[in-house]
């Protein structure tokens, strides 16, 4: 599939979405969502895809934020159909995908930016990256999960400053919150993030993809974690990998999982 403004590679299991515009700095427009909404979607369903890495063209942005021109005259009701088929179609569905998701952050993760980057699995940042949630500068709020997420990672009180001094992190800052898990040197950062996804293809596309969802299931409202935990478990015993894996290990042998 054509697309007009990502960039997609695929190599030993590990696919790499790129966002390209970068005369932008990589902003999101409906476009570009639409674009990595179909991606993401032809993804999951590739079962020779293991792991996916998400990253911006260039090297001063991952994504600097949405394209303001798009909505700035928006109405009420424009606005909140606006945030509501974004997380849908793009942040909330990464963030539910089975297949991991690893957030390469090349530089400004503003705005949807960051909310992109926190709707991805985990992030790991360049050491030139700014991050942060500029909305009340103009008006608004975070509209595609900012909110939500930024707590999540970062706790409460830290959340509540950064979105309301509309701040931005250095990398640094954002990894000793929590915010990503690693920072390293710009040119290092694709293959970095490369050495994690090789690491988590080596393991159970089943048994990670359940993970995932019971991971996210502590975080749902109405959802109780736990309960989630014990039927992802139970679901496993039920697979090939399951067995692969169990007899490998007694057999004192790598395991060869097929995601069944």
């Amino acid at each position: 599939m054509n697309y007009e403004n990502i960039l997609i590679t695929t190599e030993n299991n590990i696919a790499t979405v790129t966002i390209n515009r970068p005369t932008k700095l990589n902003a999101l427009n409906v476009a570009t969502i639409s674009d990595l909404h179909k991606a993401f979607k032809i993804l999951a369903k590739n079962d020779e895809v293991r792991a996916i890495v998400l990253t911006g063209s260039g090297e001063k942005a991952f994504v600097a934020g949405a394209d303001i021109s798009e909505f700035a005259h928006f109405s009420i009701e424009e606005g909140t159909q606006l945030a509501a088929e974004g997380q849908e179609k793009l942040f909330d569905f990464i963030e539910n995908l089975k297949t991991p998701v690893i957030a390469a952050v090349n530089g400004f993760a503003l705005g949807g930016g960051l909310e992109l980057a926190m709707a991805c699995h985990f992030r790991v940042a360049s050491d030139n990256a700014k991050m942060g949630l500029p909305e009340v500068s103009l008006g608004v709020i975070p509209g595609y999960g900012g909110t939500q997420r930024l707590p999540q990672l970062v706790g409460k009180g830290r959340a509540m400053e950064l979105i309301m001094t509309a701040g931005m992190l250095t990398a640094t800052e954002a990894h000793g919150m929590g915010l990503v898990n690693h920072v390293v040197p710009q040119e290092e950062l694709v293959a970095f993030c490369m050495t994690i996804a090789n690491k988590i293809i080596k393991n159970s596309p089943y048994a990670i993809g359940k993970a995932i969802k019971a991971v996210n299931a502590n975080f749902k409202e109405g959802k109780n974690g736990y309960e989630a935990e014990i039927k992802a478990f139970g679901k496993c015993f039920g697979t090939q990998d399951f067995k692969e894996g169990t007899t490998a290990f007694l057999e004192k042998r790598k395991a060869v999982f097929t995601g069944k």
